[in-house]
């Protein structure tokens, strides 16, 4: 099975998705999932990463974050998945794989496209039908963000204020959970381009990746609807831009 292609550039914003072997349920439970985050909070610190969202699942884990140096986002992965898939292992006397593969990154341009990639990530056990509403779900960046968890704090909230151009948290928790209600209401169910495309952003931003890459494949530009526009390589990877509302 060909490894899961990924297109790191500096300065910029990504979402890693990362599944269970097989698709399998080891974060099901409270225990282990709190294990993960208490590693996950280590390892920022160990590798200066800074993480604007996440959200652990029973088996797959999202992070949104900003990638200053590709080779630290690198080992920063290869540490945490690989510290803890050891501690599972021996917490549960078992041996072998745990991670499905390497983990995907999408890159995500600042402005709506981060806030909508943010709202996304959130509701992921909304759309699981788990929960009603993020404010249920104890292992996701929502808690943070209004307040709810205080201590060994995995997002950078300043840098979520500067992205946003907001000053203090109490602000941008009101405005963010305004743009939620109206996500919820919408009910948008899964979209794969949100863990499956190289980079989601304007039509512009895209264009600029395409010509970041000029070493990779032959491309071929395909026009989707008006609010749907993607380049596809030879290999099935591809670009795409979701314009959407602030």
């Amino acid at each position: 099975m060909p490894r899961t292609k990924r297109f790191l550039l500096p300065g910029h914003i990504y979402h890693l998705t990362h599944r269970c072997h097989n698709g399998s349920f080891f974060l099901r439970s409270n225990n282990i999932r709190d294990q993960y985050r208490l590693r996950l909070w280590q390892a920022i610190r160990k590798f200066s990463i800074s993480i604007l969202n996440y959200c652990i699942t029973s088996n797959h884990t999202h992070m949104l974050l900003v990638v200053h140096r590709p080779a630290r986002l690198s080992a920063f992965m290869r540490h945490l998945e690989g510290e803890f898939a050891s501690c599972y292992n021996r917490l549960k006397h078992r041996c072998g794989a745990f991670w499905n593969e390497r983990y995907h990154a999408t890159l995500i341009e600042d402005g709506c496209h981060l806030w909508n990639c943010m709202r996304y990530i959130d509701l992921n056990m909304v759309r699981a039908g788990v929960i009603r509403h993020p404010i249920d779900w104890h292992w996701c960046g929502y808690q943070e963000i209004v307040g709810r968890r205080l201590r060994y704090r995995v997002l950078d909230l300043n840098e979520l204020l500067r992205l946003r151009e907001q000053y203090d948290l109490q602000s941008f928790a009101s405005w963010y959970n305004v743009e939620l209600d109206q996500a919820l209401q919408r009910a948008c169910g899964r979209q794969a381009f949100w863990t499956e495309s190289i980079a989601v952003g304007s039509e512009a931003f895209v264009r600029d990746i395409t010509m970041s890459s000029v070493h990779r494949k032959r491309l071929i530009f395909k026009k989707g609807s008006e609010d749907d526009w993607y380049v596809c390589d030879s290999m099935g990877s591809y670009f795409i831009s979701t314009p959407q509302k602030s």
